[in-house]
């Protein structure tokens, strides 16, 4: 596993390595977006405001350094203009129409760096009836119909963290279009616009979904489908000592392996009787209650019956299949997941904790992109 200190454009490390990012300081899934490249080796250069000098970064801006400027004074306008006008990629995560009242529009840029890669990132989207109101992770999933769908039947919707929202249908969509937009500009030497909406991502994140309901193979009720608890054999148990465990062995050959492993062989022909199902969840729970969650991991462990312990973020960090592939970097102060894909011959890093926000000079920054010399 490399170091996982704080890299550095001089490292050299990644795939993106050489990609000059300007990030304008944003929440949420913009700056994980950015994050992101930082881990897969682009150089990102954050742009702060000078009220939050001196602040340390928290894990969404880790990493890249941070140069605080007023982008309402002109000295400060024209050296982020100087900077954009020899990046790759930028990305802002502001309102519609704001960076056009500051002069940092897709038009003015592209116009002085045709080839600039602009990643626009909003909850809403550039245009539409609500494009121009405030908004949250919870928001977004819910008119995509994706938050109701989730939870069992006849209770209410279950809120899944942002991890749908923010971060699936924003931030990885946005890298998505970001790095799309890049392999398109090496031909055409042309750039464009990036307009990432947290609502498009998670409508493209339930495409199956959407033609499952088409081939009338998925139903609005949520907790009737295979995949949202209604199936008995998809669903969580819990255990005699209050831990809870996992079971999805959707093929017959795994979910023949469970009820093998659970003592229950009566039902190994009636996975697909749905008559039998409420038998078949009650014998599941009995059978998950006559044990410890680590007695059934040692009657789990390396077979193909598709269960798995729930565990906690604590817990995960401990278990040893993701020790053994160091899923999980201490960097002293704090764990922190490493940089997924990975790669065979340019891997990413994780970005530490790096230095205060605005501890960089536009004068370093310049240096650094062989732009000027530092002064």
């Amino acid at each position: 596993m490399p170091d996982p200190s704080t890299p550095s454009p001089e490292a050299g490390y990644g795939p993106l390595h050489g990609v000059r990012v300007i990030e304008l300081a944003g929440i949420g899934p913009a700056p994980f977006a950015a994050t992101l490249l930082t881990e897969l080796g682009a150089d990102v250069i954050r742009v702060d405001k000078p009220a939050t000098v001196g602040t340390q970064p928290d894990w969404l801006t880790r990493g890249r350094p941070s140069v605080a400027l007023d982008l309402k004074n002109p000295e400060d306008h024209a050296g982020l203009l100087e900077l954009l006008d020899a990046a790759h990629v930028f990305i802002e995560g502001y309102r519609p129409g704001v960076t056009e009242r500051l002069g940092l529009g897709p038009d003015e840029l592209l116009a002085r760096n045709p080839a600039l890669v602009y990643g626009r990132m909003t909850g809403w989207g550039q245009e539409g009836p609500w494009s121009r109101t405030a908004g949250h992770d919870i928001n977004y999933v819910a008119i995509t119909g994706a938050l109701g769908a989730i939870g069992r039947a006849g209770g209410p919707p279950q809120v899944p963290l942002n991890l749908v929202g923010d971060f699936g249908g924003g931030a990885l969509y946005l890298v998505v279009g970001i790095l799309a937009a890049l392999h398109e500009a090496r031909d055409s030497g042309r750039g464009q616009v990036v307009d990432c909406a947290i609502v498009d991502g998670v409508a493209s994140l339930s495409a199956m979904m959407w033609s499952m309901i088409s081939r009338k193979e998925w139903g609005e009720p949520r907790g009737t489908n295979m995949l949202d608890t209604g199936r008995p054999w998809y669903d969580v148990y819990e255990t005699s000592d209050g831990g809870w465990f996992s079971v999805g062995p959707i093929e017959a050959q795994f979910y023949a392996k469970l009820v093998e492993l659970l003592g229950l062989p009566e039902w190994a022909d009636a996975q697909n009787d749905a008559s039998r199902w409420p038998q078949m969840r009650a014998a599941f729970a009995t059978a998950f209650a006559s044990r410890t969650r680590a007695e059934w991991e040692q009657v789990f462990d390396g077979t193909d019956a598709c269960a798995a312990p729930v565990l906690s973020w604590s817990e995960a960090r401990a278990h040893p299949h993701l020790a053994a592939r160091e899923v999980f970097v201490d960097l002293g102060d704090e764990v922190a997941p490493a940089p997924a894909p990975r790669f065979s011959r340019t891997p990413g890093r994780v970005a530490g904790m790096g230095p205060a926000v605005g501890s960089s000079t536009l004068a370093q920054v310049r240096q650094a992109w062989g732009l000027t010399t530092a002064g």
